[in-house]
This record gives C-alpha cells, sequence and structure tokens, in this order.
C-alpha cells in the first residue's frame, strides 16, 4: 500500500477520458489503485465527489462512469494523494476457514516452513477486496506480504468445490461457486460468498475487510445445500458474517489479471 512518505504516493494519478461521460484512473501502483477506490467512496458517501454513477476498481484502474462533470472530476483525481490509511474503513467480515487444502503443503514448502505455521502466516494479515472477476463473487483480496505470493498450478483442476480459499500471485481468493481453477487450494468456508436472495448478493465487494479464522475440520462441520457449501452447525446458526456494500453494476466484470482463476 502507498504510505504519505512512499514515492508511490506522490506520482500523480494518470487520468484518461473513456467516451464522453466516464474516465480512467491510474495510480502508480496496484496498490494505489485500491486505496484511490476507498478515498473515492469515502468522499462520494460525503457528498464532496461530482456526481458520478458507478466507480468500478480493477488490477490497476479505477474506472468512473456517468461523470456529470468530467472536467471537474479529472481535476479531482489528478490532485488525489490517497493512502493506505484511506483502506482500513470498510465494513469487516470474517471468513471461517478449515485450512485442509490439497495444495497447503506445496505452498507451505514454498515459503519454507510448515503447514501449521503456513496457516498462522495466513490468518494474520487483514485482507482488503482490492476488486471483483472472474466469476460474480469473486473478490481478489490483498494484504498477504509481498514475499509470499505463489504462482498458479502449472495444470488447473477442472473443478474447484464452492467455498474454496486459494492464493495465486499477489491475491487470496474465495471461489462462490464450483468451477475450473488454477489457484492453490489451502483450504474451505462455509460461508455463501454469492447468493441472489441477499441484498446486495456478494458478500465480499470491492472495499470490505477480510478476516480468515481457522476452523477445525471433520465430520458434520459442513451440511453443504445442493449448489454451494454449507455453514458450521458446530456453531450453531447460518449467519453470513455481514452483509457487504454493493460494487455497482460492473463489479463483476472488473479486472481479471492472468485469466480466470
Amino acid at each position: 500500500m502507498p504510505d504519505g512518505g512512499g514515492p508511490a504516493a506522490h506520482r500523480p494519478i494518470a487520468v484518461r477520458p473513456v467516451g464522453d461521460r466516464a474516465l480512467l484512473a491510474e495510480p502508480a501502483d496496484p496498490a494505489g489503485a485500491t486505496a484511490l477506490y476507498a478515498w473515492l467512496r469515502e468522499r462520494q458517501a460525503a457528498g464532496e465527489l461530482p456526481e458520478v454513477e458507478e466507480i468500478v476498481p480493477a488490477a490497476r484502474t479505477v474506472l468512473l462512469d456517468g461523470v456529470a462533470d468530467v472536467p471537474a472530476l479529472a481535476a479531482l483525481l489528478r490532485s488525489a494523494r490517497p493512502t493506505a490509511a484511506d483502506t482500513a474503513t470498510g465494513p469487516l467480515v470474517e471468513v471461517p476457514t478449515v485450512y485442509d487444502g490439497e495444495d497447503l503443503a506445496e505452498v507451505a514448502a514454498l515459503w519454507g516452513v510448515s503447514p501449521e505455521a503456513a496457516v498462522r502466516i495466513h490468518t494474520e494479515p487483514e485482507y482488503v477486496v482490492a476488486f471483483c472477476g472472474f466469476a460474480p463473487g469473486f473478490g481478489y483480496l490483498t494484504g498477504l506480504p509481498p514475499r509470499y505470493g505463489v504462482p498458479r498450478r502449472a495444470t488447473p483442476r477442472s473443478a474447484v468445490p464452492a467455498g474454496s480459499v486459494a492464493l495465486a500471485g499477489p491475491y487470496t481468493g474465495v471461489y462462490p461457486r464450483s468451477s475450473p481453477g488454477g489457484w492453490q487450494l489451502l483450504g474451505r468456508t462455509p460461508l455463501p460468498l454469492w447468493d441472489t436472495a441477499r441484498e446486495p448478493a456478494a458478500l465480499l465487494a470491492p472495499g470490505v475487510r477480510v478476516r480468515f479464522t481457522p476452523l477445525t475440520g471433520g465430520p458434520g462441520l459442513f451440511t453443504p445445500p445442493a449448489d454451494g457449501p454449507g455453514l458450521p452447525t458446530a456453531h450453531g446458526g447460518a449467519e453470513a458474517g455481514g452483509a457487504a456494500p454493493a460494487s455497482g453494476g460492473r463489479g463483476a466484470r472488473a479486472g481479471r489479471p492472468g485469466g480466470a482463476a
């Protein structure tokens, strides 16, 4: 994350027009895009942002669509200096996770630690949903220190179970539905990431803070429904961990680094 003293924080944000009523803002680095999105949402909530219909973050950019006053917003973006502190204001979602993934031992070996230590490493940070993509409800989470980035699998799996907690590059993600995927699997969560009966349907939207908490696995912990992961019966109840703010109509189509998850 850029901070007030880092060199990236002092570089101006590149701003490009997209048609007549949209702007594409590109900070100096990916962490700057996450901070800029949070900064914009805070000012929008405070009524300090020129009228804009949608704010859509991606891996390195933020798209602002439906802009009423393009010159005014472009000038504001060029003068903006968001910092890492701007990303710490979103709602917090806790993701209970059973760390029994097929790739946990391999990830631990890449990190040079035991599987138990790898779990501690993964549960220590507070993450932020930088952007969404690949599938409805799939968030790209940042927060793991850069030295723990891992490559995608050389051969993707034809089916990754819903609720799988996984790593690829600098990101952590949770598969909202069963789908093909090439990320390294650390474990699984019973939380429903995407539920069209919920408002908003996505549990993890851009700007949401996330903490992973370890659960002890075992028979009876999960009661999976027909189309996704169940909820932990051992903890009595079907709580989804709180609602997340909507990310805009295009949120599920924002950036997809390296192709599909």
